[in-house]
């Protein structure tokens, strides 16, 4: 079993099946547990968090009497709750971006095109803050500090043990879009050339002169995991709110999508080369 996220994920899957199996809708499992259907719907999600006395109220609505299964189920809800890295600072993060962290952490393979903001595992600390500076200019130092601090400690995974395979194609127009002045950008370049010599980080570049290409319709990221239980994710990020797509066909077209834009794009030798050229322009 992996961290927190599998857990919730596989204990809220498991739930689903026997709901199913016994013929319960989710408002007669909702008010089973004094909730809604909707966090019925959430819980077998895997999420939101779980409460113990909520879980054992269920399975027992299942008709789930064998102590041993009882038992590895219930061993499931410690796992799921446990606390993320980024729980300190959770007052900063909308609930629907704390999910994508924990998707984040458990991912084996992490695939994302992004055409506004070099993606942030990649951001160097002065370019994150002047992006986080753009979209809170009315908060207060500490708090863009702590924001800053988020993002460069978010990006500790990529060098961690078992760290995921991390694959960015990213548009021109994000490394031409200024954020801060020039040597902000020169930074930026310099620390994506670092990145990209790491072993399980490949960067591509998708240049202006390709036009239309096969991720027009903008950024996306997808998420894979080694758990097979788990199905890919396709995240979606909105000004306020994100998408998660998990139906097979949805995520298949974005695949589709990722190897497409993979192959207009420079290659990861070429890519660094362009990023050298970029450099000397600002």
């Amino acid at each position: 079993m992996g961290g927190p996220t599998v857990s919730r994920i596989v204990l809220g899957t498991q739930l689903r099946r026997l709901r199913e199996a016994n013929g319960i809708s989710r408002e007669a499992a909702g008010a089973h547990i004094r909730a809604s259907h909707a966090k019925i719907s959430r819980l077998e999600l895997g999420r939101v968090g779980f409460k113990e006395r909520d879980i054992v109220d269920l399975l027992t609505l299942y008709g789930v009497t064998d102590e041993k299964e009882r038992a590895g189920l219930l061993g499931l809800v410690d796992q799921a709750n446990v606390r993320g890295w980024w729980q300190q600072d959770s007052d900063l993060l909308p609930s629907w971006f704390e999910m994508y962290l924990r998707l984040e952490q458990e991912a084996s393979i992490i695939r994302t095109y992004q055409v506004q903001f070099v993606p942030g595992l990649l951001q160097s600390p002065e370019y994150a803050r002047q992006v986080i500076l753009a979209g809170h200019r009315n908060d207060p130092d500490h708090e863009i500090d702590r924001r800053v601090q988020l993002r460069i400690d978010r990006q500790k995974m990529l060098s961690e043990p078992g760290a995921p395979r991390f694959w960015a194609v990213v548009d021109e127009a994000a490394l031409s879009r200024p954020f801060g002045p020039s040597e902000v950008m020169r930074d930026q370049i310099d620390h994506l050339l670092e990145m990209s010599t790491m072993p399980n980080v490949t960067v591509q570049v998708l240049p202006f002169r390709f036009g239309g290409h096969a991720a027009a319709g903008g950024p996306f990221t997808i998420l894979r995991f080694a758990e097979p239980d788990l199905p890919d994710v396709v995240y979606l990020e909105q000004l306020n709110s994100a998408v998660y797509l998990e139906k097979r066909s949805d995520v298949e077209e974005y695949l589709g999508v990722m190897e497409r834009v993979s192959v207009q794009a420079e290659t990861p030798v070429r890519t660094r080369t362009v990023l050298k050229e970029l450099r000397t322009r600002l």
